[in-house]
């Protein structure tokens, strides 16, 4: 059994299933939300151009904020569990920062969403949950 659970957070309907998931199977263990932000997002999200480095902390700033109400919003969820969530907030690649916190936090077990793409679209973007899985130290659940 788990002790030490990490559930990869974002706003999406598949992160919820997955903390949903977490939060029934590992009601006893420690359970951690994070939230990843790839810098290279911070002005694709934004929609600022990259000239605009004067803004940085500005944008820095709103994701920030967004990270805080994402795990805000996790920390919600797990209560109706009568889990007491930890969260973390990483600015790095995505798949790179799950695996090594996981790596470096005694975390046993990963638990992450899957978008389900198929095709082109798998082939182009790629899959963070699949890339975990492939990298990560320990187990691995994706949640469709």
């Amino acid at each position: 059994m788990a002790r030490h659970v990490l559930v990869a957070v974002d706003d999406s309907k598949q992160s919820t299933e997955a903390l949903e998931f977490a939060c029934t199977e590992y009601p006893e263990a420690t359970i951690t939300a994070i939230y990843a932000l790839d810098p290279g997002e911070f002005y694709a999200v934004s929609g600022v151009e990259g000239t605009a480095m004067a803004n940085y902390d500005e944008i820095q700033g709103r994701h920030e904020e967004r990270a805080e109400e994402i795990l805000e919003t996790a920390r919600e969820q797990a209560a109706e569990h009568g889990v007491d969530l930890e969260t973390e907030h990483v600015v790095g690649g995505v798949s790179r920062s799950i695996v090594d916190y996981a790596a470096e936090n005694g975390v046993d077990h990963i638990v992450v969403g899957s978008h389900g793409r198929t095709g082109a679209s798998r082939i182009l973007l790629g899959s963070v949950a699949e890339t975990i899985a492939r990298r990560s130290p320990v187990p691995v659940t994706i949640v469709r």
